[in-house]
């Protein structure tokens, strides 16, 4: 059975932690100052400011960091700075026993989606949404998709349609995150189960040619012959050969998409973009694409 966390009550004590790449002072305390402003009071990792060579902190100092903030009772959400890379150095170390009894939310993208995946294992919610390095650049629709979504109202989601979607309707569980991340961790002891789901994706700097040798890994696992819809957000930066590969970055995904019927809408606003609305992954969604809008909603 699916595993919500607390909804957050104007006065819970939030903790920002850098469980990856080091982050500027100035993000942090801009995100510390935007949650008080929301009622909420704010706890800084103690290594959160830190800087280890390309990380906030080494292996251990990033550890206890979460497993600080995942054992205090005090703490109802643990938002990540930001992304990069490292997250996957601690999976397989945390314990995850407090989480698992009276679980909390944990908030972010790009690189925190191997934790959003440990969670879907373990069927508890988390949310997929912007993160203090951000906050600055953030459209308020960003930030108030994210308070929204702590306080247990997540939002439903509509957006514009595009020539590439494949129209129709579906219903499942919204699962996903980064796509190289995801695919990172096919054949692995946290690949999920895809069976009925809404598989959510985005992406950054990748080349168009990975975007197929990806997609080629997804479809030989038989995943999308499980999935119920696809949903695409940002797919930014991407890179071409200097030789054109040939096809837009769309006509790759819907080319393994030839042979099965189920909905697919490009364009979510969120990802890496500023617009990056938060998401409730492992909550039963339903996804829309029609020829006027998408839509995204929770049932």
């Amino acid at each position: 059975m699916n595993q919500v966390p607390a909804s957050l009550q104007k006065g819970d004590l939030i903790a920002i932690v850098a469980p990856a790449k080091s982050i500027e002072r100035e993000h942090v305390l801009f995100a510390k100052a935007f949650f008080e402003k929301e009622g909420f009071r704010v706890e800084i990792s103690k290594n959160c400011l830190g800087e280890h060579h390309y990380f906030s902190g080494d292996e251990a100092q990033r550890l206890i960091d979460f497993q600080s903030a995942l054992d205090n009772p005090e703490v109802k959400a643990i938002i990540c700075a930001r992304g990069g890379y490292g997250c996957v150095q601690l999976l397989d170390r945390i314990q995850w026993a407090a989480q698992l009894r009276e679980p909390k939310w944990i908030v972010g993208f790009s690189d925190v989606t191997y934790l959003h995946q440990r969670m879907q294992k373990h069927e508890i919610a988390s949310i997929h949404g912007t993160m203090p390095l951000n906050f600055q650049q953030n459209s308020e629709e960003a930030l108030s998709t994210l308070i929204g979504c702590l306080m247990g109202k997540p939002s439903e989601i509509s957006w514009k349609p595009n020539e590439y979607n494949r129209l129709g309707t579906a219903t499942g569980t919204l699962v996903g995150g980064n796509l190289s991340i995801l695919y990172a961790l096919l054949g692995t002891d946290d690949q999920i189960d895809f069976e009925n789901t809404i598989l959510y994706i985005e992406d950054v700097g990748e080349p168009i040619y990975a975007i197929d040798r990806m997609f080629y890994a997804f479809s030989k696992a038989g995943i999308f012959d499980k999935i119920k819809g696809l949903i695409i957000g940002g797919m930014t930066n991407l890179s071409d050969t200097p030789v054109p590969f040939g096809k837009r970055y769309e006509e790759v995904i819907l080319s393994h998409f030839d042979y099965r019927k189920i909905p697919i809408a490009f364009n979510l606003p969120a990802g890496h973009i500023d617009d990056n609305r938060a998401l409730i992954l492992n909550a039963n969604v339903a996804l829309t694409a029609s020829q006027n809008s998408s839509q995204l909603s929770y049932l």
